[in-house]
């Protein structure tokens, strides 16, 4: 494995963390140490969504940058006679990604292995083979015999099944494969923003947050965003990569290096002209890439974001990465390099009368 400097060890950590919804302890645990040395404050809110704030200008406008802590994995629901556990989905799967994956099944007595179990074709009709698994049939091998067998080892329905996959940097080393990356790129971004912002000069007050449930319904944003109550709120988060075979430019038009996305539009927000204008703006004036998006389905947490309180400008900035809601996704390190700059560069300009003029573009 190529040589990991600071940043692609913050980035591993991260990703290798374990945390599903309502289950992010050990993904929040990694973002603190990693954004505490650049906070003034941090706390939680009552979901468990971390907040680490950073004064630049005592009373000055709020700025929110999100990242969502949790990321797609199982629930563990029934353990059968024989020692197989079934399982629910928790976020989006689509079941042609899960059979005969290795996943983790994190208990109160340690880590268990498990295997996404499947037929072998040499038992299936031709019939059979031709049709997609439902997940609802699919069951989870540990290499148990019984059940009882199972809960010694400490396995019990509501335990948290995670994709196995270890963080790798690929032969272009600006290529990153690793599981979770959505979202914790997002919160790898707000770290990043702190960072850079720690010797800065900057008008307002940063709030850097891993928020918690995104993926079952943007529901720690919500709960962060009513603590805060800022003036101005960013997602951070993936996008789709429309750069593999299959998929027209139609459907996804954001390529892997290209900088990061600015999503117009998606299911959950239509995104805040003025906001969205003023990042762009910035992005031109100091030559950084970027690319527009817009998602017909799915949502970002600005989606929560921005109907909080009085109503928040906000706006999604996402990186774009290949095979996300699978067990191994991809992104380019530029695309997450040119986000943390943008949204460095864009809290630098946002004084109050930006903002007040910006609140009513």
């Amino acid at each position: 494995m190529a040589h990991l400097d600071e940043t692609l060890t913050m980035l591993k950590e991260l990703t290798d963390a374990r945390g599903i919804p309502g289950n992010e302890r050990e993904a929040r645990e990694v973002m603190k140490k990693y954004i505490e040395p650049y906070a003034d404050e941090i706390t939680t809110d009552g979901l468990g969504s971390l907040i680490a704030k950073k004064t630049g200008k005592e009373g000055g406008p709020k700025i929110m940058v999100a990242g969502h802590l949790d990321e797609v994995g199982f629930m563990l629901t029934q353990i059968d006679d024989k020692g197989f556990l079934r399982f629910q989905p928790v976020g989006g799967w689509w079941g042609q990604v899960m059979l005969a994956q290795r996943v983790t099944i994190i208990t109160k007595k340690g880590d268990v292995i498990g295997i996404i179990g499947s037929k072998p074709p040499h038992v299936l009709s031709a019939e059979a083979r031709k049709k997609p698994v439902d997940i609802k049939d699919m069951f989870i091998d540990i290499g148990a015999s019984s059940r009882e067998e199972a809960m010694e080892w400490g396995v019990r329905p509501g335990d948290m099944v995670v994709p196995y996959f270890e963080f790798t940097v690929m032969n272009n080393e600006k290529m990153l494969l690793a599981k979770a990356w959505d979202n914790r790129i997002g919160c790898a971004i707000a770290i990043d923003v702190l960072k850079q912002l720690k010797d800065a000069e900057h008008p307002n007050v940063v709030y850097g947050v891993g928020c918690v449930q995104e993926e079952v319904g943007l529901r720690g944003a919500r709960t962060a965003a009513t603590k805060i109550q800022p003036d101005i709120g960013f997602a951070v988060d993936v996008g789709i990569a429309g750069d593999t075979p299959g998929i027209s430019e139609k459907e996804a038009m954001s390529k892997m290096g290209k900088g990061p996305q600015i999503v117009l539009y998606d299911a959950s927000m239509v995104s805040h002209k003025g906001l969205r204008d003023f990042v762009t703006d910035v992005a031109d004036e100091l030559s950084i890439p970027y690319q527009y998006d817009a998602i017909p389905g799915g949502g970002t947490d600005a989606g929560t974001i921005h109907l909080t309180h009085n109503g928040v400008p906000a706006l999604a900035i996402c990186i774009a990465t290949r095979y996300i809601h699978s067990h191994a996704a991809m992104l380019h390190r530029d695309d997450f390099e040119n986000s943390v700059k943008l949204i460095v560069e864009v809290i630098k300009r946002l004084d109050r009368e930006t903002v007040d003029k910006l609140t009513f573009d």
